[in-house]
């Protein structure tokens, strides 16, 4: 028989009481492509005992060179089904809600009424991304948002500071722009490279401030992005640095 006690070695390095911290926890996760699957997916492992997680995309060829749950069997399903499935799968006890759709404007303040522990940000949408945002600190929740993990190669780059001290990112130099006509400009952690993007890695789709892209990526740099994200929450939550 297996053993059931599957979070020893979580208990080991934080301690029984700051499990049982995470265990009460509900942690709302949106979007979950290459950053928020792998996000979702440690929290899950890290003992988040309540997850919300939100994607209304579904799953395409494009996806497997670095999503989670992009795999030949997994083409053409929803990518919030898989994985929450996938999160059932690690532990049959998580408390999950999935919602199956994008979310904007009046439904985004509605799934914030709920009472969130934490928000993570894997938006890769620039709209739904600043108001998500906006919502969770008009609310008093606490948010870290994933930048920009394309068109880069070095993880040792990557780090987490406050938004009013990201550089070197193009999606975050929009979002602060954005977010500072709407009275946010400092409060919200961002995981971020300080590398520079490669722009010849970059085609742009549709021009404008909310411009569609296609950006090329490396399999491991948007998981890393995800894995600090949900570092960042599991530290808050237990409150260590």
């Amino acid at each position: 028989m297996y053993n059931e006690n599957w979070q020893e070695r979580t208990e080991l390095l934080l301690g029984k009481e700051n499990l049982e911290k995470l265990e009460k926890a509900h942690v709302l996760v949106v979007g979950l492509g290459g950053v928020g699957a792998y996000a979702a997916e440690s929290l899950c492992r890290g003992g988040i005992g309540e997850l919300t997680i939100v994607d209304g995309d579904d799953l395409n060829p494009s996806n497997k060179n670095r999503q989670l749950a992009a795999l030949d069997s997994t083409l053409g399903q929803q990518k919030a089904i898989v994985v929450g499935e996938r999160l059932k799968d690690i532990n049959p006890n998580l408390k999950l809600h999935i919602i199956d759709e994008y979310i904007k404007d009046e439904r985004m303040i509605e799934i914030l009424d709920k009472s969130f522990d934490y928000v993570v940000d894997a938006i890769d949408t620039l709209s739904p991304k600043v108001y998500l945002i906006y919502h969770s600190v008009q609310k008093g929740l606490k948010i870290v948002s994933s930048l920009g993990s394309g068109a880069r190669l070095d993880p040792t780059k990557i780090t987490i500071k406050d938004i009013s001290k990201s550089y070197n990112c193009k999606l975050g130099l929009v979002l602060r722009k954005r977010l500072r006509k709407l009275g946010i400009s400092k409060g919200v952690k961002v995981v971020f490279s300080e590398d520079k993007a490669d722009l010849n890695a970059v085609i742009v789709d549709e021009p404008g401030e909310n411009k569609k892209s296609t950006v090329g990526t490396i399999s491991y740099m948007p998981p890393i992005y995800g894995c600090f994200c949900a570092s960042v929450v599991l530290r808050d939550l237990i409150e260590v640095e």
